[in-house]
């Protein structure tokens, strides 16, 4: 009911269980598949492993919800290609939003989630040297900015006016980060920065 009233947006199917929202989805090809982690018969996270993973074809912009606050289901959603991740309790606005993102490739997870995740995934997994990442994907300086503020959860909106730019110029940027980093969206890019230790605290 959220979605079908908003101008832009139409709900072009509804599914019961897991199996059946793959079916659907390869049937009907939505510009975006919203599934929940806890679904009879197969479960949100597999489906978005199946319409979203590296080997889907074609693939399938997913943004998956649930109720549970664990960093698990986060870490596998974002793994198996998922662009969006909301807490049922996300306000309608932030549901419209990360429906809207993910149908323009880009990505929304949610606020109370993202550095949470992030700061505790890169204790476990960053690597040594932050600088010889960046030299590897040859990324200058500007852009180096950028995927940091990006790191730490920054709007575009919010980038703009921290680095005293125009909102065009930072989407210009990120558009040329994410295809030297070979990543589809902006959860991408956060990741690849906690995981190569480009970033390792909050500012």
């Amino acid at each position: 009911m959220i979605l079908d009233a908003q101008p832009g947006i139409r709900v072009v199917g509804v599914a019961g269980d897991g199996v059946e929202c793959i079916e659907l989805a390869r049937r009907l090809r939505p510009d975006v598949v919203l599934v929940d982690v806890r679904m009879p018969r197969l479960d949100g996270l597999e489906v978005t492993r199946t319409l979203a993973g590296e080997h889907a074809d074609p693939r399938t912009n997913v943004v998956v919800i649930t109720t549970f606050d664990q960093d698990d289901y986060v870490r596998d959603a974002l793994r198996f290609g998922a662009c969006g991740f909301l807490l049922k309790d996300a306000s309608p606005e932030l549901l419209v939003e990360a429906v809207r993102a993910a149908s323009r490739g880009d990505a929304l997870v949610s606020p109370a989630v993202t550095v949470r995740f992030l700061g505790r995934f890169i204790r476990g997994t960053a690597v040594d040297g932050g600088l010889d990442a960046v030299d590897e994907v040859e990324l200058s300086g500007r852009e180096v900015e950028i995927v940091r503020l990006v790191a730490v959860g920054r709007t575009n909106q919010e980038i703009c006016e921290e680095l005293f730019l125009s909102l065009s110029s930072v989407k210009t940027y990120l558009g040329r980060i994410q295809t030297k980093l070979g990543v589809r969206n902006r959860v991408e890019v956060a990741a690849w920065a906690w995981e190569r230790g480009v970033v390792v605290s909050r500012p």
